[in-house]
């Protein structure tokens, strides 16, 4: 049997619970002092859960807490159960097996991963990895060994989004998506482009990212050698996340979004797995696509 991991959880940024629930998923949480999260989302779901089966204690532990605030990561450490507060994040080195950098703000990412990369420790950086390339490929060059880094839009993982093989079936040949997300693209655009990648594997390789913005709206033409997609993202305006995927055979089949929870435990099970592993889960190849399209899509 595999020994338990030792986590460290590093960072906070605007909106983001992430300390939060990521931490809870791994240790479960004091329902008193959760209940006092700033996210209310984040205890209803938890609440939602069966302990411990649904949960990832057998795997992993967070260990340690560093953020910008003090009170923050002493309040995050009281509701999940986390038994030390650090003063200084790279005061974990040393004490933790593996980092998870929950800030979505990708311009903090190189500073905060690099003294952890140095180290040698795996590291799963939150969405997006990185609004350019340049500083994608800067942190994958830091890297002591391949697989220490992993990134993704939780999304990529959530089984309510991807296609059957009777979709596939229906569809045929995917030529076309539209999808929706509210929030912004340098933030949000990420979670409806992984999912598209990942269930589109014929798509061949990106031609064109054109963008137009009209207030709080960005709309986004993505043009594949095989495939063409459209992403709406709303800013403050409501719209569901939502996927739409249209084939050669004259069908379309309709995606949702719906399940926070189980897809934020399974992208954390699968940097358990590639923790354990040595061994990338996902495509070096795609996170740059994905890099790229969020780079030329800007406005």
């Amino acid at each position: 049997m595999k020994k338990k991991i030792k986590l460290g959880i590093i960072g906070l940024s605007e909106g983001n619970g992430h300390p939060y629930s990521w931490s809870a998923i791994f240790n479960g949480y004091n329902e008193e002092e959760m209940a006092k999260c700033p996210f209310p989302g984040i205890p209803e779901y938890l609440s939602k859960q069966n302990y411990p089966e649904d949960f990832l204690g057998e795997l992993a532990e967070v260990t340690h807490i560093w953020t910008q605030d003090i009170s923050v990561s002493n309040s995050v450490a009281r509701a999940a159960k986390i038994e030390y507060v650090v003063k200084k994040m790279e005061d974990m080195i040393g004490h933790v097996d593996a980092i998870l950098l929950s800030r979505d703000d990708a311009e903090n990412h190189v500073e905060m991963a690099q003294p952890f990369l140095e180290a040698g420790l795996p590291i799963f950086i939150d969405k997006p990895f990185a609004l350019s390339l340049s500083e994608a490929n800067y942190m994958l060059s830091i890297q002591k060994d391949d697989f220490q880094i992993f990134t993704c839009s939780s999304l990529r993982f959530a089984e309510e989004l991807l296609l059957t093989a009777d979709d596939k079936l229906k569809l045929g040949e995917i030529k076309y998506v539209e999808a929706s997300v509210m929030k912004y693209w340098q933030t949000y655009a990420v979670h409806l482009i992984e999912p598209i990648i990942f269930n589109t594997q014929n798509r061949g390789e990106v031609k064109d990212v054109h963008s137009i913005r009209l207030g709080d709206i960005q709309q986004t033409l993505i043009s594949w050698e095989n495939l063409s997609a459209y992403l709406k993202i709303t800013g403050n305006n409501s719209c569901p996340l939502e996927f739409k995927y249209f084939g050669e055979n004259g069908n379309f089949i309709v995606k949702q979004f719906k399940d926070s929870y189980r897809c934020f435990r399974a992208s954390l099970k699968a940097f358990i797995h590639q923790v354990n592993q040595k061994q990338n889960c996902i495509k070096r190849e795609e996170t740059l696509e994905i890099v790229s399209i969020l780079e030329w899509g800007k406005i």
